[in-house]
């Protein structure tokens, strides 16, 4: 018999991020602010993902969002609101009109390396790819919606990102 760890990707790093997916930013900051009490809110409107940087289902992507950010501890809360282009995000909001929990996101070490690894394991097809803030992230989302779940990131991020996520984080 083998152990939970033996089943498991070896590359994911800890869980650092919940993200919704929502039609009205507003709203999902006042609800989600009132259950979790994070840390005051970063709005980052109208972030670009071009077909030189991203993918959607292998074809390059060109879509924005509005993003929100805030911190429950060490854990990353985001919400994203499509205001342009095709994403997982507006795929999302068309099979649920008000938005809802989209997914969860582990830190990473070596992205491709863990892509590597985890290709080859049925449920872990990569939707959407890429990089933003000039590579200081770099990102990919797997559908495991056949573990019953929406999409897992992954994310490998720089030292500048971390630290403008640390200070999003101390408030």
């Amino acid at each position: 018999m083998s152990s939970a760890d033996d089943s498991a990707p070896r590359g994911f790093g800890p869980l650092t991020q919940l993200a919704w997916v929502v039609p009205d930013l507003d709203a999902a900051l006042s609800a989600i602010e009132a259950i979790y009490r994070p840390t005051p809110w970063v709005r980052l409107p109208g972030i670009e993902f071009s077909g030189d940087t991203c993918t959607y289902r292998g074809e390059p992507a060109d879509f924005a969002a509005d993003i929100a950010l805030a911190y429950r501890g060490d854990l990353q809360l985001e919400l994203i609101r499509p205001i342009r282009g095709v994403s997982i995000y507006t795929e999302f909001l068309a099979a649920h009109p008000a938005g809802g929990l989209h997914h969860v996101c582990f830190d990473v070490v070596d992205l491709d390396a863990t892509l590597a690894e985890v290709s080859a394991r049925p449920g872990h097809d990569v939707v959407q790819s890429g990089s933003m803030a000039d590579g200081g992230i770099r990102f990919a989302y797997l559908d495991v919606s056949a573990a019953g779940a929406s999409y897992v990131e992954l994310a490998q991020v720089d030292d500048g990102m971390r630290a403008f996520f640390d200070a999003i984080r101390q408030g």
